[in-house]
């Protein structure tokens, strides 16, 4: 859709389903989308025209491939897998070649994301006993844990300028958005409602983060607020659940799941 919630353009129509954590991925370019798609047992990841045309499969491996993010320069894309029994990140090429494993821990990791200069990823993980948000150098050194709550949080978005991370976060009982600087410093609550608040998404300009909420009516709708939590504009009005957003590089548009 447009970042204003206008012309919503159906890409995807197949009896299988897009994976429902980090599902979505645009391509620095603007050209293409990578996601996560199967029947529940297996998942792998594709990549689609902005068009929806000339789908593409990137993984085939029993289990379940998902969260895909593409970095920086085009020429990788992150992911997580449980192609080795756990869930762990992941890095391939482009095209779905040379498959490299970054993370190796009995517990899970996953939903990565690459910060703005490439030079590290950003990841959830359960390696602390519950969720928490941590950061690797892109090769999957220097693993630093940033939060440090009994649920520091998940789905990890970085900000155009590196400096800070919007993530999700059940602390004080339901999801509400927050950042952190990417030192582990300075969190910030975003937003405070009752019903749950999750999936964020900076803006290419920094100015503004979209998520998706239950706080219309219950079911998922995609927001968007300024970067400080303030003015928050509905974009999606629907009876099933609109999730998962994500900006096209040029801010233009918004891909989502529903």
């Amino acid at each position: 859709m447009n970042a204003d919630g206008s012309r919503v353009v159906r890409l995807s129509n197949h009896y299988s389903y897009s994976y429902a954590t980090g599902a979505l991925s645009w391509s620095p370019d603007g050209r293409q989308i990578a996601f996560a798609s199967g029947t529940g047992r297996d998942l792998n990841i594709y990549v689609t025209n902005v068009d929806g045309s000339g789908v593409f499969q990137l993984t085939n491996r029993d289990g379940h491939d998902g969260s895909p993010s593409w970095s920086p320069d085009g020429r990788r894309i992150a992911f997580s897998s449980t192609r080795g029994g756990d869930n762990d990140i992941y890095l391939m090429n482009a095209d779905g070649s040379r498959v490299i494993q970054l993370t190796s821990h009995p517990d899970g990791d996953g939903s990565p994301a690459w910060s703005p200069d490439g030079r590290r990823i950003a990841f959830s993980s359960t390696r602390g006993g519950s969720h928490h948000i941590y950061v690797m150098n892109a090769d999957g050194s220097r693993v630093i844990q940033l939060t440090s709550h009994s649920d520091g949080g998940a789905q990890p978005s970085w900000s155009p300028d590196g400096r800070r991370i919007a993530f999700e976060s059940s602390r004080y009982g339901d999801y509400e958005v927050y950042v952190v600087n990417a030192d582990g410093s300075g969190v910030v609550q975003l937003t405070d409602h009752y019903h749950d608040d999750g999936w964020p998404a900076w803006s290419p300009d920094g100015r503004r983060v979209a998520f998706a909420s239950g706080r219309d009516g219950g079911d998922y709708d995609i927001y968007v607020m300024n970067a400080d939590g303030s003015d928050v504009v509905r974009l999606t009005s629907h009876p099933d659940d609109d999730r998962e957003p994500t900006w096209s590089p040029n801010g233009q548009r918004i891909a989502f799941v529903s």
